[in-house]
């Protein structure tokens, strides 16, 4: 799903847009949204700056920005080392797996449910005003 990483650019406030929406940017002559994983997991947000960096994804629903600290590479993992969320984080539903590292733990997020329905229909609604 990921498309590929782009230095970060000014993010433009998108309003009405559910709270995990940083903002928007064009991309390609398409305005595409920018959503925030530390909003998602309720953590706290904090102010990206040129030396960050936005991951492209598309969903079977639409394309979205991610903004990360950094890229360190692309890791392969084997499928057994994959544990489910549900063992780990009940009741977490966007994430697909997690897998611990020798240096940290990685999350493996599931973009098809990083949006809620109400978020979706939120988030289309905010963008079809913004071009209206």
């Amino acid at each position: 799903m990921v498309e590929r990483v782009l230095p970060m650019v000014e993010v433009s406030p998108l309003p009405n847009a559910p709270a995990i929406t940083l903002g928007v940017i064009n991309y390609h002559g398409k305005i595409v949204a920018v959503v925030d994983i530390r909003r998602r997991l309720n953590g706290s947000s904090r102010e990206y700056g040129l030396t960050d960096q936005l991951v492209v994804a598309r969903t079977p629903r639409r394309m979205l920005l991610f903004p990360v600290d950094e890229v360190l590479g692309v890791r392969e993992v084997a499928a057994d080392s994959v544990t489910l969320p549900n063992t780990i984080l009940p009741g977490i539903g966007h994430l697909e797996g997690i897998v611990a590292l020798s240096d940290g733990v990685l999350f493996i997020h599931d973009l098809e449910t990083f949006l809620s329905l109400d978020e979706e229909q939120q988030l289309t609604e905010a963008l079809a005003e913004m071009t209206t």
